[in-house]
């Protein structure tokens, strides 16, 4: 495989998460931070970048909100844009034609949330066949209370959704895993 058959999915980079209840700055300053050096180290090696957008009827997710747009300070320039009202990003967006139409056989997923549509986009583009590199630190999440009350933290939802993706439906890489070239990847 080659950095042509290679793109770079952004997932739900958008302002909308920034008007839900559980966003956090900290949390986002990190991410932020990732997600950019894996879409700068994309472009600088000319790995296509595809963004993704989640869209609803009403709230700050619906296209009348003006918030379905990227989310602040990161810089992007995407060869391609999509808008998805599912979890995973091939379902009725037209990411899945736009992908087998340009010979795509691997895709680097990052985006927001690590646990949602990160997961179920690995998940689902493993079952059609990609390869799929997981960026878990390019991907962003939020705290959450279980059913039985139990608190889980970011990190842990990020280690528990590493851990079942991990050779089962992704490789799990850090941006500069991901950005390596395959030569690069065999040597190592």
């Amino acid at each position: 495989m080659s950095d042509h058959d290679t793109v770079l999915l952004v997932i739900d980079a958008q302002e909308s998460f920034r008007h839900c209840d559980y966003w956090d700055d900290e949390l986002a300053s990190a991410y932020i931070d990732r997600q950019q050096a894996l879409i700068d180290g994309a472009e600088a090696r000319g790995i296509t970048v595809i963004q993704i957008f989640h869209v609803d009827g009403s709230g700050p997710f619906s296209e009348s909100s003006g918030f379905v747009r990227t989310l602040g300070p990161l810089r992007i320039a995407p060869k391609a844009t999509f808008r998805k009202s599912r979890h995973s990003a091939l379902v009725g967006s037209g990411l899945d034609v736009w992908l087998t139409e340009n010979g795509v056989r691997r895709l680097l997923v990052s985006g927001i949330r690590t646990e949602q549509c990160c997961e179920t986009t690995t998940r689902h583009a493993s079952d059609l066949g990609y390869q799929v590199d997981y960026v878990g630190e390019a991907t962003l999440t939020f705290p959450m209370t279980d059913a039985t009350g139990r608190s889980w933290s970011a990190r842990e939802i990020r280690d528990r959704t590493e851990l079942v993706l991990s050779g089962r439906f992704a490789r799990i890489a850090t941006v500069e895993q991901a950005l390596a070239s395959r030569g690069e990847l065999l040597a190592a």
